[in-house]
């Protein structure tokens, strides 16, 4: 019975009139729009910092804003954040796949996004206060990294970042340290992938940044299975620790959230849904994900915070370990 519940109620219910931004909504000529990273601001605007891809082949990241997070978007017509390769040669290939933190304490927002150099992806970061300046500190986690997202506060004194490196190992999910955002370190791997023929058993990385509970960090987290015919990314869920987010408590055993429609199984990318950002609606259970679909446009699933806790509960395995075999 446990393991048939699992899957009899979808836990994200998806926008009927997905996808809310293409191509086509943009002001200037571009091949695709997807995996936005999502802020609500200080006026209630919902902003989407999404990935755009040129005609060349590199990204850069545009705003898109909201009054509601669902219609009446304004997009900029100009970059928002764009690749500066002289300065910055990290960025020589594009910027990708923004994740957007709001840190109380310095009153900005921290992106971390993928920095594309001739090495590979890296994890670069950068404050910005409103969407139109930035701050950029440059590369801090050099290749290959990438699904990063900050912590909004200290934990045991330090910053922390959530993120995915290829290692020897693999590719799994690992947290690491920083007294000045700047330099990182103190890396512990947190959630690896499973092996076999599991829904995440081909590589993992971190989703949406984690969302803290009364019951620790919820972290959204998609897993890559290998087939025949291509790659399919899917999603699941995990809770870490909320003072020691080494430690995971809970482990989904299944998959909640897939491609299913055609805009999420045909594009440049079939078979792909991968989500960077979500905002709260109206109050702090319901939450509005916003997500990559097919590497080709950007769609909308609401869900309750309440039933994603609920279900890890339900679904949910302590740890791990029993998985992996180094």
């Amino acid at each position: 019975m446990k393991e048939s519940l699992a899957s009899s109620k979808p836990l994200f219910q998806r926008y009927e009139k997905n996808p809310i931004l293409t191509a086509r909504d943009w002001p200037y000529p571009v091949n695709t729009v997807f995996n936005p990273g999502a802020a609500r601001l200080k006026d209630g605007t919902v902003l989407l910092l999404c990935r755009v891809e040129e005609k060349s082949g590199l990204s850069h990241l545009c705003a898109a804003r909201s009054p509601n997070g669902v219609d009446s978007w304004e997009i900029d017509p100009i970059a928002s954040l764009h690749p500066k390769p002289k300065e910055y040669p990290e960025e020589i290939w594009g910027v990708e796949d923004p994740r957007i933190t709001y840190i109380s304490s310095l009153d900005k927002y921290a992106v971390v996004y993928t920095s594309y150099s001739q090495g590979g992806p890296g994890v670069s970061l950068a404050l910005t206060s409103d969407f139109i300046h930035y701050d950029r500190l440059g590369v801090v986690l050099p290749p290959e990294d990438k699904d990063a997202a900050l912590l909004p506060r200290h934990i045991k004194g330090s910053w922390a970042m959530i993120h995915r490196p290829v290692t020897n190992l693999g590719a799994h999910i690992w947290i690491s340290y920083s007294p000045d955002l700047k330099s990182w370190g103190s890396h512990k791997l947190i959630l690896p992938a499973r092996k076999g023929a599991w829904w995440d058993a081909g590589k993992i990385g971190l989703s949406t940044p984690p969302i803290e509970t009364e019951e620790g960090w919820l972290i959204l987290y998609h897993g890559v299975r290998f087939t025949a015919s291509g790659c399919i990314y899917r999603l699941g869920l995990a809770l870490l620790d909320k003072e020691n987010p080494e430690k995971c408590l809970l482990r989904g055993r299944h998959w909640i959230f897939g491609p299913e429609t055609p805009y999420e199984r045909f594009g440049d990318v079939n078979n792909v849904v991968f989500p960077c950002g979500y905002v709260f609606d109206d109050d702090d259970d319901k939450i509005l994900l916003y997500y990559g679909a097919a590497d080709s446009c950007i769609a909308l699933a609401r869900a309750s915070l309440k039933e994603l806790l609920d279900w890890l509960k339900a679904h949910g395995e302590p740890g791990p370990s029993e998985y992996i075999d180094f």
